[in-house]
């Protein structure tokens, strides 16, 4: 039996304004990082919906972190609508989902482990980004 555990797959998935900065982005992971006693160096990968796929600030941030950086439609962020622990009626009205960073970080999280998963940390929000955090765990 091997000893070491596997490294747990920590996905953060991430919402953000038009225009909104990486250090805005960053300021909002980091502060929760650290209140969830979590570091960067836990992180595997980054997740958000796929109308912000040419986002300048979330280009830079993966690129920063040197993260890998995933998008998911509307339509396959649905799926885990039942998981949200928020609901957005604005997000809907804007995106066809109803919550871009918990959609996107549980819809990455199973990709990359091949199995269910669950939110960590629920999503966290400033005036100009969304963040939540999804496992294997």
């Amino acid at each position: 039996m091997n000893k070491a555990a596997a490294r747990p797959i920590l996905v953060i998935g991430l919402g953000c304004q038009r225009g909104c900065p990486a250090l805005v982005l960053r300021g909002l992971i980091e502060v929760t990082l650290v209140e969830h006693q979590l570091a960067l160096s836990d992180i595997t990968a980054l997740a958000s919906i796929d109308s912000k796929s040419t986002e300048p600030g979330l280009l830079e941030l993966a690129e920063e972190l040197g993260l890998p950086l995933y998008f998911f439609s509307a339509q396959e962020m649905t799926a885990f609508e039942p998981q949200l622990a928020h609901r957005s009626l604005i997000a809907f009205d804007t995106t066809g989902c109803y919550g871009v960073a918990e959609s996107a970080a549980l819809a990455l999280a199973t990709r990359l482990t091949g199995r269910a998963s669950r939110l960590l940390i629920q999503r966290r929000k400033t005036s100009r980004a969304t963040f939540a955090l999804a496992s294997n765990l």
